[in-house]
């Protein structure tokens, strides 16, 4: 019964614990990237891998 009880404290510990990092983090909002250059390829090959002549 003593293990059941040290259990289940250590779970509401760890529960409030996350749920206090949650709420201090800002609930997940965080800001947007913004991109300044289009995407590119850059060097990559044209034709896949598995069908590049080697």
């Amino acid at each position: 019964m003593e293990l059941f009880s040290i259990i289940v404290l250590a779970g509401l510990w760890v529960a409030g614990a996350t749920v206090r990092a949650i709420l201090h983090d800002g609930r997940g909002h965080t800001p947007s990237e913004r991109s300044t250059e289009p995407w590119q390829a850059g060097r990559l090959p044209s034709v896949p891998f598995s069908e590049a002549r080697l």
